[in-house]
């Protein structure tokens, strides 16, 4: 992706962090008959070191696991929050005019190849754990074990599981740290100001950016 030197985000820790509170993720890859792109929600580790590995599964329908070439590049994406940006945040806007509209956003790229598990075992402490991960929030959560054991075994029989290798990761945190200072102050208040999270988020970014230093002229 297009990666201005100020929007390139490289902490891998943050983009872990990205990527587990965003964790549906665009999953493409390249087989015999063209691109393939697949929306799944995944788990993120830090292991292997540096950049650590996604796991998840698709259905045993989806040809992916049966077209995918071992070894072949393949790319997942983690949206995060975006969110449009008026010209009327801008205080600059009242004494030049010179302003535009834009869109702030941060996203991550996961570079890599896939190995696929065929392993009911190996399936069943995966779907565990992303139940686990995702129902924790609910007063009552719910457990794979709250299901007959016939009945998931069957399931897991319509699923094929894999394990992403990151070798490469790149982030954009595209969130108006271009702007001059008065600028990204009236972004983050404006921001901060909406009722949706996604511009809350952004808000939050710029400001922790603020906090680190300077950011740009």
């Amino acid at each position: 992706m297009y990666l201005p030197t100020q929007f390139n985000e490289t902490r891998v820790d943050v983009l872990h962090a990205l990527m587990r509170a965003r964790p549906l993720c665009t999953l493409v890859t390249t087989v015999e008959s063209g691109l393939l792109a697949d929306h799944l929600p995944v788990e993120t580790s830090h292991e292997p070191a540096p950049f650590g590995s996604i796991r998840g599964h698709i259905a045993r329908a989806n040809p992916l696991w049966r077209g995918y070439r071992a070894g072949t590049p393949s790319l997942a994406i983690f949206q995060g929050p975006q969110v449009y940006i008026s010209p009327s945040f801008y205080p600059s806007k009242a004494r030049t005019g010179e302003v535009v509209p834009t869109w702030d956003y941060a996203v991550v790229h996961a570079s890599g190849t896939l190995r696929f598990i065929d392993d009911c075992e190996w399936l069943r402490s995966l779907v565990a754990g992303l139940t686990r991960s995702h129902e924790m929030p609910r007063a009552e959560p719910w457990k794979i074990d709250d299901a007959p054991a016939t009945y998931i075994d069957k399931m897991l029989k319509l699923i094929v599981g894999f394990e992403f290798s990151i070798a490469s990761l790149s982030g954009k945190w595209k969130v108006s740290q271009n702007r001059a200072a008065e600028d990204r102050q009236g972004v983050i208040q404006n921001l901060r100001g909406a009722a949706d999270a996604d511009s809350r988020a952004i808000a939050d970014m710029l400001a922790s950016l603020e906090l680190s230093g300077p950011v740009a002229p």
